[in-house]
């Protein structure tokens, strides 16, 4: 027997560190070669690692959450030498594919069966901590990813099962002594880490405004009705990104990316909308790339599409980078006016609020409109606040006259 050091590869973009999202295996297990056996988290993804070789765990590098450098050893293994005799000391670097921000895999088997053969069970560590939580064994539950990858949709019908199971009932003690820790690691720290960023480094200025959308609600509508049972049905969000586009060329400041090392501020023609997206991981921004150039009915299915993959941790690393500037929507949670961070490197982000049915006065008559309040935050060290309130009032003219926005 010898002993194997698997070294915390080289996972690329110049990274010199990563932090330990999840481990997969404990001290004491006997692994194969190929077996997944943690998840490493880096600033742009989360890459699951496998085992370089078969034998017995001895050693882990630490707990999650601790961060370890690229080359310094991650895990020990006991081996039969001769099964290692001809591999290096070092683990050779991950084979990376296509990797989502956050929710990726750096090495995948071959096409699988759906039984998961020998026990390897292809999903993103978000979705194995969710099965662990849930008490949920991912060898019953069959993939219906690419190569049979488990999706966080295919949990949903064995989370039911769960959910419908009657609920034992705390005593008064129980309920007055629970406490949960939750160690902040994994995307929720890094949620946390930009957001004291952007609110420490940026400062705000909120500006808020009024959209009377009762013609574009009736547009909407119309529009809808035209489609089959079968087809997806669409929201206000692609008309308001579809307004945006339109009215961003005249406010190039507000369509630009500011790079804070280099003390530059690049302003941008393309428009790449990010899409604030809730996701059971945590906040994520997917990207509508070029959507300037894109018809309403495009680019509502590609809001739909990489919003999806978010949620899904399906997304393309590239799908969750590059957007210049941002739209959130709490949907019908949106309440009556909100306070966006803005998305750094971005300087705008546009928020959308509750659209709700109030009386307003229209030519000295009171008549029942449809109103709905869009909050956004400007860099004000490169937004102003009067073009800023420009801005917005283009986008408000738009979407009261939405027979505008198809007018280029």
């Amino acid at each position: 027997m010898s002993e194997y050091v698997f070294n915390l590869p080289d996972l690329g973009e110049g990274l010199v560190e990563a932090e330990i999202a999840e481990w997969m295996v404990q001290v004491g297990d006997h692994v194969n070669e190929e077996d997944p056996i943690g998840a490493m988290l880096t600033d742009k993804a989360a890459v699951e690692l496998s085992a370089p070789v078969t034998g017995r765990v001895v050693s882990l590098a630490g707990d999650v959450g601790d961060t370890i450098a690229v080359g310094s050893p991650m895990i020990v293994f006991e081996t039969d030498s001769a099964s290692v005799a001809d591999k290096t000391e070092a683990a050779p670097p991950p084979v990376l594919g296509e990797t989502a921000e956050l929710s990726a895999t750096a090495k995948e088997a071959a096409p699988a069966p759906p039984k998961h053969p020998s026990g390897k069970i292809l999903t993103s560590p978000s979705v194995r901590r969710l099965a662990r939580e849930s008490g949920i064994d991912l060898a019953q539950v069959a993939g219906s990813g690419p190569r049979g990858r488990i999706l966080r949709s295919d949990l949903t019908p064995h989370l039911s099962a769960d959910a419908a199971a009657p609920a034992v009932p705390k005593t008064e003690h129980e309920a007055a002594t629970d406490v949960t820790e939750i160690k902040v690691i994994g995307l929720r720290r890094k949620i946390a880490e930009r957001m004291s960023q952007a609110n420490r480094e940026i400062p705000h200025f909120a500006y808020v405004e009024e959209i009377d959308i009762t013609a574009l609600e009736s547009l909407r509508q119309h529009l809808n009705s035209k489609k089959s049972a079968s087809e997806e049905k669409l929201t206000l969000l692609p008309f308001i990104g579809l307004a945006l586009t339109r009215v961003l060329p005249n406010f190039p400041q507000c369509n630009a990316l500011y790079d804070s090392e280099r003390n530059i501020l690049s302003q941008y023609r393309p428009v790449h909308l990010g899409i604030a997206t809730q996701t059971p991981d945590g906040l994520k921004v997917p990207v509508v790339k070029h959507s300037e150039t894109r018809s309403l009915e495009d680019l509502a299915g590609e809001i739909r599409r990489v919003s999806t993959a978010a949620r899904e941790n399906t997304a393309k690393r590239e799908e969750l980078m590059g957007s210049t500037i941002t739209i959130t929507s709490l949907g019908k949670y949106g309440g009556i006016a909100s306070t966006p961070v803005i998305n750094l490197p971005e300087v705008a982000i546009i928020g959308v609020n509750n659209a709700v049915e109030r009386p307003v006065v229209i030519n000295g008559q009171i008549v029942v409109r449809r109103m709905m309040n869009l909050s956004s935050s400007f860099d004000h060290r490169f937004v102003d606040g009067y073009d800023a309130a420009m801005m917005i009032q283009a986008l408000k003219e738009k979407l009261e006259q939405p027979a505008t926005i198809f007018i280029t």
